[in-house]
């Protein structure tokens, strides 16, 4: 629910897009679910780093798992992102998505060598497959401060 309603609720999504110089950002739903929601990689970078910003979204967004009460029931939801749980890695803020025209994606901010870095990773081919881009990103960047040092 959103004060006036869902078409409210987008418009005020496009004014905050607008607002952090998301250039290319529309949304149509708030869910995340339609195609014709769109955002550049830049754009989504720039979402994360605001994101970051907030201190519920960098909690939710990294909890392991959540419990919610609807209509007396329980549901639990489970973070699909596995670095959030791997003590190895700092995850601030993170959120993973699906549908079928972007893939499977990943965008986080993360910290990398003392480095606050922020990773967009969109159309992963395989379920796991954004997890292992992360790690490997990390090894590179890890690799190269390294090869700087000596």
């Amino acid at each position: 629910s959103y004060p006036r309603g869902l078409h409210a609720c987008v418009e005020a999504m496009n004014q905050k897009a607008a607002a952090l110089g998301m250039t290319t950002a529309h949304f149509v739903e708030p869910t995340g679910l339609s195609s014709s929601n769109v955002a550049s990689p830049l754009d989504l970078a720039k979402l994360v780093l605001a994101a970051a910003g907030n201190r519920t979204i960098r909690d939710d967004s990294t909890s392991e798992r959540h419990t919610v009460s609807v209509n007396q029931r329980q549901l639990e939801f489970r973070n699909t992102n596995l670095l959030v749980a791997n003590p190895a890695w700092q995850v601030d803020v993170q959120k993973t998505g699906y549908i079928p025209e972007a893939g499977r994606c990943l965008v986080m901010q993360t910290v990398i060598d003392d480095h606050q870095v922020v990773i967009v990773l969109l159309n992963s081919w395989g379920t796991l497959t954004r997890i292992a881009d992360a790690k490997r990103i990390r090894t590179w960047m890890e690799s190269q401060n390294r090869s700087r040092a000596s």
